[in-house]
């Protein structure tokens, strides 16, 4: 969002105040710090950018910014279950440390409480076997958060090691939807999602293995991008993801705080096995930049063959029709191959990637873990893990690689494709857990993931808009994947969308009762 088209503090205030009055589903938030000069009103409106400029300014302190963020997070956590770890007391006595000219000096911020450490605090992975073990060091990634100027001041929920598309486990509870409790945030960067929905936070850290970014950013009517394999560091533990799946970005509510922290967080890290091309121009540049007459692929039947709801074609449907009222050429595309084989070879590399990460803390403990330690699906696949043999491995691996070639042939011709987030609608909160017998929720993990894993596997940028919302007034975001690399193209997109369809005064009923003020 430019200058020039963003909604001011007072425009946004009185919007979602007009637009959701007395449709709080919760009881009202706590007051802000007694001592602070901003209104948590004003602090729930405004977007990393926005706060940093405020700071800048001199209008609000680092301080009062960490107190608001707090205070927000005691006030609503109860509800939603959004932040696992409150790291408050680290959050103060790291304001001594922010450099006050860096781009994002002072905003409060959190990590997802999987795949980064933050020295001397825990990083759980959802997991009871992981409950206590204190990082040494801190991820790169998180250096240069810190280096931004954000100040992290607790983790956000996550299920144990990211493995479904809902935030629930044994260790942390549920995280709930601040659109509607009974619905999910999504997963697995749900409770990164619901901070950023509920105003506790402008935009938080997310990773995306399958959709993890793009699910939860589509459930609570937020920017998703899932960046280009590799575009942002994994480091110095591994360096990549479940072997090449899984990588690492926000969820934030406006496409310039996307834009921004990207340009922050890419780039190679010293010893890192690979990269892709470094952008021409920074990402925050591309926001004025009109993306020019776009080819549009649009994708309306999943490939694995799983029937799509309504609200996603609805969904579809509306965006398409916006797409080619900005002067964009849509037209109808099928994916090029079945991907039941992909599936496959995902599951692999995914299960190969987590039980190696708990045979490693077995050995720290010096015993295996047992129903105490893991839920039941996560504990099976470890007992089945040492069955899959490097071969086995391999040949997944080069499947999942197999398809990026196929996609860069396919688009071709294509600049952009556009097609549903998932083919389910948004999910109630117990509709999939690793409490389920296995049998169970084998079946019901089928469908969430046709539309997302494909770009996990590709490596290719991939980013959800909230654009539309059910009947139930749950958000259903609008899915988008460009070519390998090609991020810019999706910014550009990004960015002339919003400023002809602003999503700022669509708020959750959570948000919304701070608003209120």
């Amino acid at each position: 969002m430019t200058d020039k088209t963003s909604l001011s503090r007072r425009e946004f205030v009185q919007g979602a105040a007009a637009l959701t009055a007395g449709a709080a589903l919760f009881p009202p938030g706590a007051a802000a710090a007694g001592t602070s000069k901003m209104a948590l009103r004003d602090y729930a409106a405004e977007d990393a950018t926005g706060l940093a400029a405020l700071v800048k300014r001199g209008e609000v302190s680092a301080a009062e910014l960490l107190e608001l963020a707090i205070a927000r997070t005691e006030a609503v956590n109860g509800a939603i279950n959004a932040v696992c770890l409150k790291h408050y007391e680290e959050a103060r006595a790291a304001l001594k440390t922010i450099d006050p000219k860096a781009p994002l000096a002072g905003v409060p911020f959190l990590l997802k409480d999987l795949g980064v450490q933050l020295k001397g605090t825990v990083t759980s992975n959802g997991s009871r076997f992981f409950a206590d073990r204190v990082a040494s060091h801190t991820s790169t990634v998180v250096q240069r958060y810190q280096a931004a100027g954000l100040n992290i001041f607790g983790k956000a929920t996550s299920p144990e090691f990211g493995q479904i598309p809902n935030t629930v486990s044994t260790l942390w509870g549920k995280t709930r939807n601040p659109w509607n409790p009974e619905y999910s945030a999504g997963g697995s960067s749900g409770g990164s999602a619901a901070a950023v929905a509920a105003g506790i936070v402008p935009a938080a850290h997310a990773t995306d293995g399958g959709g993890s970014i793009r699910f939860p950013a589509a459930m609570c009517g937020l920017v998703g991008l899932k960046p280009t394999r590799a575009r942002t560091p994994l480091g110095p533990d591994k360096s990549e993801g479940w072997s090449g799946l899984s990588c690492g970005h926000v969820v934030s509510r406006s496409v310039r705080d996307t834009a921004l922290l990207l340009d922050l967080t890419q780039g190679p890290e010293p010893g890192a096995a690979y990269w892709p091309p470094a952008p021409s121009d920074s990402y925050v540049n591309e926001l004025a930049r009109e993306p020019g007459k776009l080819r549009i692929g649009l994708i309306t039947a999943s490939p694995m063959g799983t029937p799509v709801h309504q609200d996603n074609l609805d969904a579809l449907s509306k965006t398409a029709a916006l797409c080619r009222s900005l002067g964009h050429e849509v037209r109808e595309a099928v994916l090029p191959e079945p991907f039941a084989k992909l599936m496959e070879s995902f599951g692999t590399l995914s299960i190969v990637g987590v039980c190696s990460q708990i045979r490693d803390r077995a050995r720290e403990l010096g015993r295996e873990p047992g129903p105490d330690d893991l839920e039941p699906v996560v504990l099976g696949y470890y007992k089945m893990a040492p069955s899959i043999s490097a071969l086995d491995y391999e040949a997944a691996r080069q499947s999942v690689q197999r398809l990026g070639f196929t996609m860069n042939t396919f688009m071709q011709d294509i600049d952009v494709l556009l097609m549903p987030m998932a083919p389910r609608a948004p999910w109630k909160v117990d509709d999939v857990t690793l409490v389920m017998p296995t049998e169970e929720f084998y079946k019901k993990a089928v469908g969430y993931s046709d539309f997302s894993a494909i770009f996990n596997a590709t490596g290719q940028p991939a980013m959800t808009l909230p654009l539309h919302e059910n009947a139930a007034a749950i958000p259903v975001g609008a899915h988008f994947a460009a070519r390998y690399g090609d991020e810019k193209t999706l910014i550009r997109l990004a960015a002339q969308i919003e400023r002809a369809a602003p999503w700022h005064r669509r708020v959750s009923p959570l948000l919304a009762e701070a608003l209120k003020g």
